[in-house]
């Protein structure tokens, strides 16, 4: 069976995770709004924090954008809950700890820390619209900006 990944201009696959809410969430049931869904390495770390409070600072923003924000890592809900608690995100933090999820979006990456290599999730950020189509992906994101960015490409949209 092939790897089925995602495509820019192509119907996103139904998917499911475990959220920061205690829910269950479905890719189906935010179809009607556009939905960001950012993939972070690991919980309160410092890149992720900053992208966190960027989004967490923009909701409002994205909301009017009739957009949802959901961050993805593969930290468990425990993790994510504590997390989203401290920094008072207004949206879920979704569990991929068995990393299916970002096996869909392909964002594990062999990464380089102090001489080690690895493989970890790769910051990357992802604009479905209503209906379920990928419309943009950003890769190897740099934080500072990216949070804007985003938002001016969901009001394009």
């Amino acid at each position: 069976m092939a790897k089925t990944t995602v495509t820019v201009g192509k119907k996103v696959p139904e998917f499911v995770a475990p959220s920061s809410s205690g829910k269950t969430f479905r890719l189906k049931d935010a179809y009607g709004s556009k939905l960001v869904v950012y993939f972070y390495p690991k919980d309160n770390t410092p890149g992720c924090t900053t992208e966190g409070a960027a989004f967490r600072d923009l909701a409002r923003k994205f909301a009017k954008a009739d957009t949802t924000i959901v961050g993805v890592s593969p930290d468990s809900v425990a993790s994510h809950q504590r997390f989203s608690a401290k920094m008072s995100f207004p949206f879920e933090l979704l569990s991929d700890e068995d990393r299916k999820l970002c096996s869909v979006f392909d964002v594990i990456r062999e990464k380089n820390m102090y001489g080690r290599k690895f493989l970890g999730v790769e910051r990357s950020t992802f604009l479905i619209d209503a209906k379920g189509v990928l419309r943009q992906e950003w890769r190897k994101v740099k934080v500072a900006g990216h949070a804007e960015e985003v938002l001016a490409a969901a009001q394009a949209l």
